[in-house]
């Protein structure tokens, strides 16, 4: 007898919903290919840092991707400085 998940009939198939798709792993030929974001060309490091409360709580204020713009700024003072010095 067939087993309770063993598919025998193609009307018995589940629906194919997009939730089914987005747990659904990808494959080309053997190779899962990975899920989410692609690698980035230039990847970030994680580092610990600390700031003054004053400026953490600026950033945060201003919303979601804080974490970005900081970064943006902190490679503007350094673009800027190597302009001056150079």
């Amino acid at each position: 007898s067939a087993g309770r998940n063993t598919w025998v009939d193609p009307d018995d198939a589940p629906e194919l919903t997009d939730e089914f798709f987005e747990r659904a792993t990808l494959r080309e030929g053997t190779h899962i290919i990975r899920r989410g974001r692609p690698k980035a060309a230039s990847p970030k490091v994680q580092v610990t840092l600390r700031l003054d409360a004053g400026v953490v709580k600026n950033l945060r204020a201003m919303g979601p991707g804080w974490q970005t713009r900081a970064n943006d700024i902190l490679k503007r003072s350094l673009a800027s400085r190597r302009q001056k010095a150079g």
